[in-house]
């Protein structure tokens, strides 16, 4: 295949014609941290970062433990400013630089910590890292004992790509840019997550109230709001009979229902017409909840279903659905607290038909069932935001570390 003009073809890749080929220990002087060893560890206790501190592109100082230090380990494992942390096993190479949050602090020897030898900007090989870690390019220097692990000594021979140092520091604050934005919309996602939570504290207790709605709610149980009914499964589950992938019947499974959100829009298995009728079918538009694994998540169906006994399908609803939805979703965390335990959680269905729920009536419920879908359809177009920018940033990563696309 040819080479277009002004690039090269090299052991990383194709590269512009002036950029180099090096490798990790010879752009940087890589030192493993400290041995942890209860009984021959000595000295001053100090605040060290282990190999769950270094997140991508950030450092944990949640809980740092400490470990006893000679004078000469703190020589040694002190960190200076700007050096690059990179993990040696775990999430092998994820990396973070030390921007010196405190004024000191150690490392111990699951990390490698690299200092640049000739210039090579660190937040640029953070990037290098984070595209090798992805297409799985470390895994040939990897060595497999009773736990993986990225040595030093292999770890030094990775070859890397050096481009002009001018290039690098363009590249490294291109992709800096998009972090910051990246950082921002994560920040903002938890804060509105955080404000949907409170929301539907006051809301769906009574605590606060919509303006014009002044009537007493009334509490009910579940058994009395819906007839609760659990579904049903073909026997044996694991027969082909059952299945037909080109049925418009889907068969509802709990990962299905963990990864759909409010409305379950599709299911990886579908079921025949034979075994839909040893199933229960579930009209588009039913409210389900699984009973077990997952105990208690509610999802809204967008197309016909069955389910089998680890579901319930709440059905002739005397309240507004998407109330009834939001009141589920709200008490889901305190189920596991009431359900039985064997080989998985599951919940019985007469705690569910027992269960109590303050309902205020019919207009209110709905008013708050529409204030509460606001804030979801605003954290679902956030969500899509954050998701649209980590792409562009895969996409700015494979153009400008390959030189494909060139900023000076």
């Amino acid at each position: 295949m040819a080479v277009t003009a002004g690039y090269k073809q090299t052991e990383v890749g194709v590269i512009p014609d002036d950029w180099d080929v090096s490798t990790v220990g010879a752009e940087f002087e890589i030192k493993l941290g400290k041995m942890l060893d209860s009984e021959k560890n000595v000295g001053v206790p100090k605040p060290y970062l282990g190999n769950k501190s270094v997140q991508w592109g950030r450092i944990d100082l949640s809980d740092l433990p400490t470990v006893p230090m000679t004078r000469a380990d703190l020589e040694k494992y002190r960190l200076r400013d700007g050096d690059l942390l990179v993990c040696e096993g775990g999430d092998i190479g994820r990396a973070a630089l030390w921007n010196s949050p405190l004024e000191e602090c150690y490392y111990q020897k699951a990390l490698h910590r690299l200092r640049p030898l000739r210039g090579f900007d660190s937040r640029l090989m953070v990037e290098l890292l984070r595209q090798w870690s992805d297409r799985g390019l470390l895994a040939n220097y990897v060595t497999q004992t009773s736990i993986a692990h990225l040595p030093r000594e292999k770890f030094m021979g990775v070859p890397m790509p050096v481009p002009p140092v001018p290039e690098q520091r363009a590249i490294a604050m291109a992709l800096s840019d998009v972090d910051a934005l990246l950082s921002a919309l994560e920040r903002l996602l938890a804060k509105k997550r955080d404000l949907k939570q409170a929301t539907m504290q006051q809301l769906l207790t009574g605590q606060t109230r919509l303006p014009g709605f002044y009537e007493e709610w009334m509490v009910k149980r579940l058994g009395d709001v819906a007839r609760i009914q659990r579904g049903a499964s073909p026997r044996p589950i694991d027969s082909p009979v059952w299945f037909d992938q080109n049925s418009s019947v889907g068969w509802v499974r709990i990962s299905d229902v963990t990864k759909s959100g409010m409305y379950l829009r599709e299911t990886t298995q579908r079921l025949s017409p034979l075994g839909v009728q040893h199933s229960r079918p579930v009209a588009r538009g039913s409210l389900i909840m699984s009973i077990c694994a997952t105990v208690g998540r509610p999802v809204i169906t967008k197309i016909d279903v069955c389910i089998h006994d680890g579901f319930v399908v709440f059905d002739d609803l005397q309240a507004d659905k998407l109330f009834i939805y939001y009141t589920l979703k709200w008490i889901e965390p305190d189920w596991s607290k009431h359900g039985q335990t064997g080989s998985q959680m599951n919940l019985n269905t007469g705690l569910i038909t027992g269960t109590e729920v303050s309902l205020p009536p019919l207009p209110e419920q709905a008013a708050i069932a529409a204030v509460l879908s606001d804030m979801d359809a605003e954290l679902a177009a956030l969500e899509q935001r954050l998701a649209k920018t980590r792409a562009l940033k895969q996409g700015m990563m494979q153009e400008l570390l390959t030189g494909r696309t060139r900023l000076l």
